[in-house]
């Protein structure tokens, strides 16, 4: 393997994403582990374990939101630990490899370094995606759908275009919205639902989680769906139809499975709308670009960028246009990891 080859790593609250990239920028391996860091940082050595048990190389470009994690007391306690973990676990006794942090506008930078700049690099991989597709097309709006957040962002003029930096000023200005197709709890998305043609009350417990919905929707893929279900039981639609029946103070044997997915589509739509909402705001203040704007879709729920296209009448493109990889298997893992596939293509041409 060249020493040149690059893992870009995205460190997330719940999963681990890393792509494996050569000097071209092709993608040769990309991997997702769920990684539920709430629980303590020996949940993050494992995943690094399982995706260096299949991809190595001498240079790692890393990015994070995971020091968002409720172990950490704030943010910059956080970025250290999780920088701290990856030095740890990436370099060995008879090896250093080439490291470095992703600090938004202060580009990458060395591990020395973090303990000054955690701000700029705590939550950050959003930006990552947005400065590698600035090297690919002027104009765009950019929406990555993941497993429990939507990152939305416009490309104007080549530049990143956007009002907020930190969480708290992207989700002031509908730029970070806290909903995604798996570990959303269906509670989040509307208090009332309809249900065979009636407004009902939802109840306020975490009976399921939008993976449900996207399993009896059948648009969920099985890799994407990695996080613990809310019951503690299996994946299967009958068991999704129990989860999703409960939301509504049911039993899912009070009505045939069609009445299910009909709740999952109408709670598919509830969501939908919220991320409309977002996006119609953002495209307020660009009236003028509209027309030649293009959305472009990321993540896990990249299904749902392309339904919103459709409803908002705007050309749509799939992140993957973007990614040259050695089999359709490893691009659409790269797309669902695409800060990772962002950061390190920032590497290389960095």
């Amino acid at each position: 393997m060249s020493q040149q080859d690059i893992i870009g790593w995205d460190v997330g609250g719940a999963h681990l994403k890393a792509v494996l990239i050569n000097t071209q920028g092709q993608v040769l391996h990309a991997k997702q582990v769920y990684c539920p860091l709430w629980r303590g940082l020996n949940e993050l050595e494992s995943a690094i374990d399982a995706i260096l048990s299949e991809m190595q190389a001498e240079s790692h470009m890393v990015t994070m939101t995971g020091e968002l994690a409720d172990i950490f007391a704030d943010r910059h306690s956080g970025v250290l630990a999780i920088a701290q973990t990856m030095q740890r676990k990436l370099n060995t006794a008879n090896r250093v490899v080439q490291l470095k942090f992703f600090a938004g506008n202060k580009g990458l930078i060395a591990p020395d370094a973090v303990a000054q700049v955690t701000s700029e690099i705590a939550s950050m991989n959003w930006l990552a995606s947005m400065q590698y597709l600035a090297q690919q097309l002027p104009q765009a709006i950019f929406l990555d759908i993941g497993s429990t957040t939507t990152d939305i962002a416009l490309l104007s003029d080549g530049k990143p275009d956007v009002q907020g930096f930190t969480d708290a000023a992207r989700m002031r200005f509908d730029e970070l919205v806290y909903t995604g197709v798996v570990r959303t709890p269906l509670m989040a998305l509307a208090q009332k639902i309809p249900l065979a043609g009636q407004l009902v009350n939802v109840a306020a417990e975490h009976f399921a989680t939008t993976a449900d919905v996207y399993t009896l929707t059948g648009e969920l893929a099985p890799e994407d769906n990695m996080a613990d279900t809310a019951d503690g039981a299996d994946k299967s639609v009958a068991s999704s139809a129990r989860r999703i029946a409960r939301m509504v103070g049911w039993d899912a044997h009070d009505a045939p499975l069609a009445a299910w997915i009909g709740l999952a589509h109408a709670f598919k739509h509830a969501q939908l709308n919220m991320v409309r909402q977002a996006v119609l705001s953002k495209l307020s203040s660009q009236q003028d670009a509209v027309a030649s704007l293009q959305l472009i879709g990321a993540g896990a729920g990249e299904f749902l960028t392309a339904s919103l296209a459709q409803q908002l009448g705007l050309p749509y493109r799939s992140v993957s246009e973007f990614i040259s990889a050695e089999s359709s298997v490893i691009k659409n893992m790269a797309k669902v990891c695409f800060p990772a596939f962002a950061v390190a293509s920032l590497g290389l041409s960095g």
